[in-house]
């Protein structure tokens, strides 16, 4: 079980997400056929969209047609001044209501649908970029920041979940416009022509409109996730922000950040602007010619009907091409937001249990380095031919100077990175040969800085334990001398633990960390400076329980404060990433070698 963060890691370049290019192509077909992964559990629902987009593009042809057939057919040559004739346009005035009210229904019935399947669609996707970076190795954290991480779950995902609906509503645009265009064919060839004769125009629009636009989308969606970042850094530092005085500072970088994000969307508002008032041009443009040719090719009275059903065509005509060229944008934006997705999804952790790894059964808590060598950027080596055997139920302390190596050995033997050179056994098994969960089974560890999570006392002891009962809980709190203090509490165990831990002092968010340690019965315990930032008399507490905790198991313990670990088996002495001397406390003061003279400092 691993118990917390990760503390004093090396971090790789930043050579992470962001860094990597987008493609400029307007339509992804890999994003596409991903994406319908996610439409297919609700096609049934889609194929009804679908149907209602049928009808309701039937009624948006149907209307003009009805009012042409009307004026052409019915009242252009009938004596209205009848009974009979206004009795017929009661009925036809009846028919032209039915039609807009099934407009309606249809129209309502498809949008709801849509809204419904873009929000599960939502919703999946979240879930599934979640629970792909729960299993990310930690190198992959290493080289990419929160804030843009974030980014991908948020603002992409809202982007792509838009897509869904484009796709439905540009189908029955496309068949709005097919339906539209053929129909004014079939009643006046020549006027369907002249009507048409603008659309060349548009395409030539959009092709120069979107060499520029897809750049300003991506610069859109890069500059937010540097906002995100920014906000996520300076959020979750505040203290040392206000302790330090840096507010101004970091306004003005934020500033600089925010100001990149407002000059980039602002951008990408004028290309979507420009396009807009392009359409409306050609739909006047395109009205206007049918107005001049069809009023000079009149020469009956069901002509007259033919050139008002043609006005409302065009006007039918250009409400989905203006959607389209909206949609267009949105296309734009959506196919970056998916591709940035997809990018994320396909990332495959570093460490993750081979094919076929064995469980660890019966494990006693012997580990054994041979020859382990490891870096995080090739060609700085952060360890090198390290050779250590640490035995069942031995306490082994690791010391040596900032940045010796020594948090990077305590993380591969939790697997947290694979050694580059050599391997690590566990009862003589490569480590990389057995199943991750099972290591994390036997394994636990104590953080420098205690990570408590947004929940109960109880369940940050329990964590992923849900077979632990209540007595085991509060067992495990008195062995580390934290029930006193938890018993004093409101509601005791089942007191909720604020954000960061922040309604408890440090001292007591690190003797649950303990007791959260203590709990899983692990048979290697690692504690990394787990005592570093405790009071003296918390520390006392602390050792009055520690015997217990490292009562039969194998212990490694990371510490700058050399009195705290006087009394274990064997201490390692780690410099520049190798062991340069090993041995009990006393021979090692006597040996005046590096030891001698960090205990001098302690």
């Amino acid at each position: 079980m691993i118990s917390g963060g990760m503390g004093g890691m090396r971090q790789w370049g930043r050579s992470g997400l962001d860094s990597e290019q987008e493609g400029d192509r307007i339509y992804d077909h890999e994003v596409i056929v991903r994406l319908m992964q996610y439409v297919k559990p609700y096609w049934p629902k889609v194929l009804i969209t679908f149907i209602t987009i049928l009808a309701y593009t039937g009624t948006i042809m149907a209307i003009p047609w009805f009012v042409q057939m009307i004026i052409g057919d019915y009242i252009s040559n009938q004596d209205l001044s009848t009974p009979e004739i206004l009795s017929g346009l009661d009925r036809l005035v009846a028919v032209y209501v039915v039609i807009a009210v099934i407009q309606y229904i249809t129209n309502y019935t498809h949008l709801r649908i849509m809204a419904f399947v873009s929000q599960q669609i939502l919703y999946s996707l979240r879930f599934d970029l979640f629970k792909h970076l729960q299993r990310m190795s930690m190198s992959f954290y290493d080289r990419n920041e929160v804030g843009s991480v974030m980014s991908r779950i948020q603002n992409d995902v809202q982007q792509l979940q838009e897509f869904v609906s484009i796709v439905i509503v540009t189908f029955g645009d496309i068949l709005a416009l097919a339906g539209i265009v053929g129909v004014m064919l079939y009643m006046d060839v020549g006027l369907a022509l002249i009507t048409l004769s603008v659309v060349p125009l548009l395409f030539v629009t959009l092709i120069i409109w979107q060499k520029f636009a897809r750049q300003a989308f991506v610069r859109v969606r890069k500059t937010v996730a540097s906002v995100n970042s920014g906000l996520q850094e300076n959020i979750s530092g505040v203290r040392v922000v206000q302790s330090m005085s840096r507010e101004q500072t970091n306004i003005r970088r934020f500033g600089r950040a925010n100001y990149d994000s407002l000059d980039a969307n602002l951008q990408a508002g004028r290309f979507s602007a420009a396009l807009i008032p392009s359409v409306e041009v050609l739909t006047a443009l395109s009205l206007a010619l049918v107005v001049y040719f069809g009023g000079i090719m009149v020469e009956t009275p069901s002509d007259v009907g033919v050139l008002v059903a043609f006005a409302l065509f065009i006007q039918r005509f250009f409400d989905p091409v203006r959607n389209l060229t909206m949609q267009y944008g949105q296309l734009q934006r959506a196919m970056v937001s998916g591709s940035r997705i997809f990018q994320l999804l396909d990332i495959k952790p570093d460490i993750r249990s081979k094919e076929g790894a064995s469980k660890l059964v019966d494990f006693s808590g012997n580990v054994r380095f041979e020859g382990v060598g490891f870096h995080y950027r090739s060609g700085s080596e952060v360890l090198t031919d390290v050779n250590l055997n640490i035995d069942a139920g031995e306490t082994v302390a690791l010391v040596g100077p900032t940045g010796a190596g020594k948090t990077t050995i305590v993380s591969l033997m939790m697997r947290l990175y694979d050694a580059t050179d050599g391997r690590i056994l566990f009862d003589g098994k490569d480590i990389r040969d057995v199943d991750l969960e099972s290591v994390s089974d036997f394994v636990s560890f104590v953080p420098q800085e205690p990570f408590l999570f947004s929940s109960s006392i109880e369940d940050n002891i329990r964590y992923n334990r849900k077979d632990i009962q209540r007595d085991q809980v509060v067992r495990a709190a008195e062995l580390v001398g934290a029930h006193d203090f938890i018993s004093n509490l409101d509601t005791g165990y089942d007191t909720h633990v604020s954000e960061r831990g922040v309604n408890l002092s440090l001292g007591q968010r690190q003797l649950i960390c303990f007791a959260r340690a203590l709990v899983a019965k692990p048979k290697v315990l690692i504690l990394d400076e787990a005592t570093a930032n405790i009071d003296t008399p918390t520390e006392i507490l602390i050792q009055r329980g520690l015997n217990e905790l490292l009562r039969g198991r194998t212990a490694v313990i990371i510490a700058h404060r050399l009195s705290t670990i006087r009394s274990s088996d064997r201490i390692i002495v780690i410099d520049n990433g190798t062991i340069v001397e090993t041995g009990k406390h006393e021979y090692l003061v006597d040996k005046g070698g590096l030891y001698s003279k960090l205990s001098n400092y302690s």
